[in-house]
């Protein structure tokens, strides 16, 4: 195997030395910025380095080793070197293996604009870089000249690949919310109810096991009085059967429970104790885009212990960042059914298929 080392201005420009100088059928094992020269830092240039390879003997018939021959010395000089560019793809070959993945440091102006968005929009490395790859699969069989257009349907079928399957939402008769405090599930659940009056015409009601706090309780109230629905207020799993029974006349019931400190594994325990947990539930949990990733993953964790059939996506009004809603969707292989940008109900919230989600993040980050 021929290997050898390519320079160029960008990535462009080393790649077309790379099909110049070593043809078509030679593969890319690794590429990286180089900087160079410059005085205390300043003036320096930058460069595109990339470690390229390939079989010249490829298609060839192997000839027949010589037998009783005894084989000639390299040089010391030609050794050494011969030594150097071995060390260096070995190298190449296990930071490949153990990262599963090769380095690319630049790519194509018209995509790079989509890494930087995915990268200030803090997506995962990890995802990042399978959405990169899948791109420029096609943009190198697009001959590298495609449209606009065509690069965002490739981002949203290299990120869709990436998301659990996502169906429209179709609500089963109970539909539950519940996340840390300070989410916004109150509201949020008064602007699914809210289409489900309007748009849809359906017989809406609200259970809240929401006791804790008095003005959670009001502001269901409220929303439910603007509606003309009733509200039933479970402080057990007792009321909340009677609730149930009461209400069973109506179409679509929604259940707003109470924010509590996601860190604390008996508030999970105890929701499990007020609400009966059927085959007719849905269960929704509302996550901020606001919080920090870690933080969002130690809230689903916690909530784990009550079967998570989505999740709703809150404040897209209130940060700049908002990658860590397809970290969370790609890790823990969950839809996402809705994403809320503001306070206006019924306004607001939108149902979130892939492109939604594509469209939000990219949004986000112009």
């Amino acid at each position: 195997m021929k290997v050898k080392k390519i320079t160029g201005k960008d990535m462009n420009e080393a790649m077309s030395k790379v099909r110049s100088e070593m043809g078509q059928d030679a593969v890319i094992l690794n590429s990286k910025n180089v900087e160079t020269g410059g005085f205390l830092g300043f003036f320096a240039k930058n460069y595109v380095e990339v470690i390229a390879a390939i079989d010249p003997d490829a298609g060839k018939p192997v000839p027949k080793p010589p037998v009783n021959k005894t084989i000639n010395k390299i040089p010391a000089a030609d050794n050494l070197e011969m030594k150097k560019e071995i060390e260096e793809l070995r190298s190449v070959v296990e930071r490949i293996s153990s990262n599963n993945q090769v380095s690319v440091s630049e790519y194509p102006k018209a995509l790079e604009e989509i890494h930087a968005v995915l990268k200030s929009q803090e997506v995962k490395s990890e995802i990042r870089l399978q959405v990169m790859n899948g791109l420029l699969k096609n943009w190198y069989k697009s001959d590298e000249n495609a449209p606009e257009e065509d690069i965002y349907n490739w981002l949203k079928e290299a990120v869709g690949e990436l998301l659990p399957p996502h169906t429209p939402v179709k609500h089963k008769k109970y539909l539950n919310v519940f996340g840390p405090t300070g989410v916004g599930k109150t509201t949020t659940l008064a602007k699914i109810a809210a289409k489900a009056v309007v748009q849809e015409g359906k017989k809406v009601a609200f259970i809240t096991t929401d006791t804790y706090r008095i003005s959670a309780i009001e502001q269901l109230k409220t929303y439910a009085d603007i509606l003309n629905v009733p509200v039933e207020v479970a402080y057990s799993m007792e009321d909340f059967k009677k609730a149930k029974l009461k209400l069973a006349s109506y179409d679509f019931i929604l259940i707003d429970t109470a924010g509590r400190n996601f860190r604390n594994k008996l508030y999970v325990e105890q929701l499990k104790e007020l609400i009966d947990f059927e085959e007719e539930m849905e269960n929704h949990l509302v996550l901020s885009v606001t919080s920090k990733y870690s933080d969002m993953k130690s809230i689903i964790n916690q909530f784990n212990l009550i079967k998570i059939d989505s999740f709703i996506f809150t404040k897209f009004d209130e940060t700049g960042s908002t990658g860590s809603m397809i970290n969370a969707a790609h890790d823990f292989q969950k839809p996402v059914s809705y994403i809320t940008t503001g306070q206006n109900v019924p306004d607001d919230i939108i149902e979130a298929g892939k492109n939604e989600i594509v469209d939000f993040v990219l949004r986000s980050g112009t």
